[in-house]
């Protein structure tokens, strides 16, 4: 039986850390961090900021020596954490490290971030190429992402105004994105994972133009998204609650939406708890808002690959399944 934890990743330690972090510094954000740039007006422009990576999914480029998918994940991460915010992004950097540069793979590489810029649409302004001998494994480097969006603090989307009675909406994934690659080596191990490789590189999906198609559709009719998670490392059970006030917690309705035959798979091939897929997957959901009931219809055509998959109850904070 595996778990996230005896792959590597210990969730519970990264959380206490997290903890730590948001005692000494109580102005990060959730997502992102807002920063307003206007001091003394009554509605300041605020620059909004968000970084990562793309995890062990490198070792998986590593085995297929597939370098043009990369780059989109490192750029969603980034970009999909800006608009849960409510910021409009505007532009990216990048770290790429290595201990040998090889100039044909770093192209491929560079091809996939300027795509992942195109979709998030926002700008390529630059970076760090690091080249440092001795230091990684050979054919191996590390991607580190860095995202700047802006959004005035009125129209911020902080989960502030979620009540008991909201409707969640989820936006389907594309597969894994970039997240449970530890585990999931673990369970394609050597030719298997050469063999599901392609699948597995499928980029993350960068949901900027469903976000703004959502926002300004239902701005038109004096509607707004009240709350937006992206579903990341912790799955569902981690990251829904990041943007709920005090007193409220998420259903989730498992059924709502289809999951992507790879998850199933991953755990029965490596035996893992149900529980563990929903704290260490996206499960099939990339994206999820919440939107006041009055809201849901238009929301649905807005974008129709949206489902309704849960709703917000009073409750001690965290996501109950049923």
């Amino acid at each position: 039986m595996l778990t996230y934890k005896k792959a590597g990743v210990d969730i519970d330690l990264a959380d206490r850390l997290v903890e730590y972090i948001a005692r000494r510094t109580p102005g990060i954000g959730g997502f992102a961090g807002l920063f307003p740039i206007e001091p003394g007006s009554r509605d300041p422009l605020c620059l909004v900021a968000s970084t990562d990576g793309v995890g062990t999914k490198l070792k998986v480029a590593f085995a297929l020596n597939r370098h043009d998918t990369v780059g989109i994940d490192l750029v969603a991460m980034s970009a999909n954490d800006l608009i849960c915010a409510g910021a409009k992004p505007l532009f990216f950097l990048d770290y790429y490290a290595m201990g040998k540069l090889e100039l044909e793979r770093s192209k491929r590489l560079v091809d996939g971030i300027i795509e992942g810029c195109r979709q998030a649409e926002m700008a390529l302004l630059g970076g760090e190429t690091a080249e440092m001998p001795g230091f990684y494994p050979k054919g191996e480097y590390d991607l580190a992402g860095f995202a700047v969006g802006a959004v005035r603090k009125s129209q911020a989307i902080d989960g502030s105004k979620v009540i008991a009675g909201d409707v969640l909406l989820g936006l389907p994934s594309s597969g894994l994105h970039s997240n449970g690659f530890s585990l999931v080596r673990r369970v394609f191990p050597g030719r298997h994972l050469k063999r599901r490789g392609p699948e597995l590189l499928t980029p993350t999906r960068i949901y900027v133009k469903d976000f703004r198609r959502l926002s300004e559709g239902l701005a038109k009719k004096g509607q707004a998204v009240l709350a937006l998670a992206h579903i990341t490392g912790g799955g569902l059970p981690e990251n829904l609650p990041r943007v709920l006030p005090k007193g409220l917690r998420a259903v989730v309705t498992k059924g709502a939406w289809a999951v992507p035959d790879i998850f199933a798979e991953v755990q029965r091939l490596g035996r893992v708890p149900e529980a563990e897929m929903w704290r260490t997957f996206n499960m099939g959901l990339g994206l999820v808002a919440a939107v006041r009931p009055e809201s849901v219809d238009l929301a649905l055509k807005l974008l129709p690959d949206a489902r309704v998959v849960g709703r917000v109850e009073a409750g001690r904070p965290g996501v109950r399944f049923e």
